[in-house]
């Protein structure tokens, strides 16, 4: 797999320059995972008072395949706020939705803008982009993984618990969606406990598992026993984008909401995660969603401060 933070040397012979790519959490290195969460909280601290505009001049596409909220939000205002200018196209607005291959959209991308941002299916798009654009290029969700979101809850982590050492996490709901299989990888490299309480149909594959090979990782049936001791609980909904309709997979993870009954299993002092959008009485009980909204809204604000992080980094390796 493609490295998610390394000098990568674009397949365009013209444009050889180097610049850092977050494709995925799996290929991160700690330290750069930490790197990524220090300097958000330095601009969040900062924001109405930035000093410094690294995007000034600069132009980042968005080239979303799936719809969002959060996603294209934060990362408008995002790079508004660094200087920059956002230039959004859906599938509808360019050539990729007619069948053109991802390795010319990226070559002519590649000397027309500056970064590019995307939100698609498939983890393999962004990885070809990447390689042939010669840009920055941030992964905004695929199926495999949800980057961005990840280090956004890491973040939010460290404000309400000091930190994700000696603390033990849960994810509760569809073990193999791409926020279940991101959690894992951020447990194999900063080593807190991580249990995955889903139905066996949607439990990590052994060969998942066995690629990861990190014993503070846990599978299990059993939703109370996957939030015993937890300190921070994760759900998401049971359905991802393209999945609506499907109810015979909804109706396995009946038993896998998160509710009241459920926490109490969980320490003293839990904190409850949502990336969002949340569907109330089915991953999360109303009651618990507004008991822990708080916590939930403020992770959603953190996924600005940590995308500014990572594009501020990038944007020193680009100037057209």
């Amino acid at each position: 797999m493609v490295g998610a933070v390394r000098l990568l040397q674009s397949a365009d012979t013209e444009n050889l320059d180097q610049m850092d790519h977050l494709l995925s959490i799996e290929s991160m290195y700690p330290q750069n995972i930490v790197k990524y969460i220090d300097h958000a909280v330095t601009l969040k601290t900062r924001r109405g008072n930035h000093e410094e505009f690294p995007l000034s001049g600069q132009i980042w596409a968005l080239i979303f395949s799936k719809s969002s909220t959060r996603t294209r939000v934060s990362f408008e205002v995002g790079i508004r706020e660094l200087g920059g200018s956002p230039l959004f196209l859906s599938s509808n607005d360019i050539q990729l939705g007619r069948g053109e291959p991802i390795k010319d959209t990226a070559r002519v991308l590649g000397r027309m803008v500056h970064g590019a941002i995307i939100r698609t299916y498939a983890q393999s798009d962004v990885e070809e982009f990447s390689s042939f654009a010669g840009i920055p290029t941030i992964n905004a969700l695929t199926d495999d993984e949800h980057p961005c979101q990840i280090l956004a809850d890491l973040l939010t982590v460290r404000e309400k618990l000091g930190g994700w050492d000696g603390k033990r996490f849960a994810f509760v709901g569809d073990g193999y969606s791409n926020m279940a299989r991101s959690w894992c990888w951020a447990a194999k490299h900063l080593g807190f406990q991580l249990t995955i309480g889903s139905p066996s149909d949607y439990q990590p594959p052994s060969d998942f598992l066995g690629k990861i090979d990190a014993p503070n990782i846990s599978v299990t049936s059993n939703p109370a026993e996957a939030v015993a001791g937890a300190d921070v609980v994760n759900t998401d909904v049971w359905l991802s984008m393209g999945q609506e309709g499907q109810s015979e997979k909804e109706a396995q993870f009946k038993s896998y909401q998160v509710n009241s009954e459920l926490l109490a299993e969980a320490s003293e002092g839990h904190i409850v995660l949502h990336c969002l959008p949340a569907y109330r009485g089915k991953e999360i009980s109303e009651d618990v969603l507004e008991k822990h909204s708080k916590t939930i809204f403020q992770q959603a604000e953190n996924r600005l401060h940590v995308q500014k992080g990572i594009m501020a980094r990038m944007a020193k390796h680009r100037v057209l």
